[in-house]
């Protein structure tokens, strides 16, 4: 019989276990120490458990344009709403679709739900509003009293964003001229657009007390206004009409404009698309509609007379500048806007300005509140059914079992550390919530984990059956096993995906974290399992077989052990006739 070759061992070689053991151990304490790192030592609760809101909200097309309901402008609809819950600086909301014409905005405690309510129920507006006053987006302190008796400490408007990468109407460079300060031209928002705002004595005493009242108010509130943060953005997003003259932030808080009245309305925006021009730069390309194209002649007629910042008109979507553009010549129906832009931001800015034609409103469905004592009851309620079900599982391990109950056991000390640590790092990462159909997801995750400790288990004991010692059991054991666990929970995994791409809401809680923990079954299975079951082999509580190993060859009923014939070289004997 030939002997086996050398640096090949039978299937399912030993390895070396050791190794093993070190990575799993090594992976678990790095996502530990990430976890602390990230400041996130416990998994994000979800609305039912944690408290908060749940909005669900019907799409209603425009009279004529039933078509309208289709995923575009839903998408749509979502970001929008996502940019209005956010101004509220709630940083763990969740907007998403639900079937073809609803949307579910889900807000944690701590927001004001009837403020949440009525960002995500407004449609969006776009406006073209023409620019009066604009200063850096940090409060402006109040003006002091000077020796010769006049207010000063008033903002300088330096933050244009004609200084910035959003640049007017073929990228128009800021004028030299100094404007009148943030406090006077505040005085103007009453009148026309002119290019010396400063009133006149004439015009001071023939203002009515209610318009000066107006200004003083507005002015006021542009100078409080604080666009650095979120809540201060928020103040200033919603609340006011077309024919209002309102105060407003850049999107990213870095200057504060003071907008006349609307002069062109997002639905008269008949195309926008993002393009490069003959030097190979990139602009956004408007086209109006008939109505659209007039406004936006007589506006930008206007415009051009004037000096900076009076010559910018602004994009406001919500009443927050997206852009605020200079305008160099009179233009009508095609207008382009050009500046230091790269493609990424030349797309968004054409995708906002499509907005304001998107024929959708939303009506509202259904509003769920839930407390954070009830959220409280229902965590504390799967916690216990957890728990149960997991004392279970180790009385029958330790009953059927015996020793081998301590290395299931470990294996699902591990299993559910790495499930914990995961679920913290994904809370901040991408935005993963712990609702209550994730935790029964978890829950059913513990008996498929046990299920493939039972598997190997029993292959193992039937090699012993066999007659069979303890290491060369485990290792015959283990290519069967094997393929039984990877089929089990590719089964597993693939129904955990499917009811994750079909459905939508918190029972995608629940296929993510059985996913999840499925893949991790085979990680702890291969990495964690298998190796501490050969280790365990060559110990001898095990390797003997101790009646409370739970793999005495006696309670199994073993077979002798295997024997090999061996073949002699001595004569036979001749048979007598």
């Amino acid at each position: 019989m030939a002997a086996p070759k050398k640096g090949r061992g039978a299937a399912g070689g030993q390895g070396k276990p050791g190794r093993a053991l070190a990575l799993i151990l090594i992976v678990m304490v790095a996502l530990t120490g990430g976890m602390f790192l990230a400041k996130q030592p416990t998994p994000r609760l979800g609305i039912d458990l944690a408290g908060g809101t749940s909005i669900t909200l019907e799409a209603k097309a425009e009279p004529g344009q039933e078509k309208a309901i289709n995923k575009t402008n839903m998408d749509t609809a979502v970001r929008i709403m996502e940019r209005r819950v956010n101004g509220l600086g709630v940083s763990e909301a969740e907007v998403q679709t639900q079937g073809d014409r609803n949307i579910i905005v889900n807000i944690p405690k701590g927001t004001n739900s009837a403020q949440a309510r009525q960002q995500v129920g407004t449609t969006a507006k776009l406006y073209f509003r023409p620019v009066l006053t604009v200063a850096q987006g940090k409060p402006t302190p109040e003006p002091s009293a000077s020796p010769s008796g006049k207010a000063s400490g008033s903002p300088s408007p330096k933050a244009s964003a004609s200084e910035k990468a959003t640049d007017g109407d073929k990228a128009a460079s800021p004028s030299s001229t100094p404007s009148a300060s943030a406090t006077t031209q505040g005085r103007a928002v009453t009148g026309a657009l002119k290019a010396d705002s400063s009133p006149t004595p004439k015009a001071s005493e023939s203002a009515s007390a209610e318009d000066q009242a107006a200004a003083a108010k507005l002015q006021k509130q542009f100078q409080e206004l604080d666009c650095s943060t979120k809540a201060g953005r928020s103040k200033a997003a919603l609340g006011s009409k077309a024919t209002d003259t309102v105060v407003a932030c850049e999107q990213d808080g870095s200057a504060k404009y003071v907008l006349g009245p609307a002069e062109v309305d997002g639905t008269d925006v008949k195309n926008s698309k993002a393009a490069l021009d003959q030097n190979g730069r990139w602009i956004v390309q408007m086209e109006f509609n008939s109505g659209g194209a007039k406004k936006f002649r007589k506006i930008t007629g206007k415009l051009a007379a004037q000096q900076q910042p009076q010559n910018q008109f602004a994009i406001a979507l919500d009443n927050e500048v997206v852009s605020a553009p200079s305008v160099r010549t009179e233009l009508s129906a095609n207008a382009e806007i050009s500046g230091s832009f790269d493609q990424q931001q030349a797309e968004d800015l054409a995708n906002v300005l499509s907005y304001g034609a998107l024929p959708l409103s939303f009506k509202e469905q259904s509003v769920t509140t839930v407390t954070a004592a009830l959220g409280g009851e229902q965590l504390r309620a799967g916690l216990i059914a957890g728990a149960i079900g997991l004392a279970l599982v180790v009385i029958y391990l330790v009953a059927y079992y015996r020793g081998l109950a301590f290395i299931a056991l470990l294996s699902l000390l591990v299993s559910g550390i790495l499930s914990y640590t995961i679920m913290s790092l994904l809370g901040p990462a991408i935005g993963f919530a712990l609702n209550l159909p994730a935790v029964c997801g978890a829950i059913v995750a513990i008996g498929i984990t046990a299920d493939s400790f039972i598997v190997y288990f029993e292959r193992i004991r039937d090699e012993i059956r066999e007659g069979r010692t303890l290491r060369p059991a485990v290792e015959r054991g283990w290519p069967r096993a094997r393929r039984t666990i990877l089929v089990s929970d590719f089964v597993s995994f693939l129904a955990a995906a499917v009811l994750f791409v079909v459905t939508v809401g918190k029972v995608q809680g629940f296929a993510f974290t059985l996913g999840l923990t499925t893949l991790l079954d085979v990680v702890v299975v291969f990495f964690f399992t298998k190796p501490l079951m050969t280790i365990m082999a060559r110990k001898k509580f095990f390797a003997s077989g101790h009646p409370w190993s739970g793999l005495d060859p006696k309670r199994l009923g073993a077979k002798p052990p295997l024997r090999r014939s061996r073949r002699t070289n001595a004569p036979t004997e001749p048979k007598e006739a």
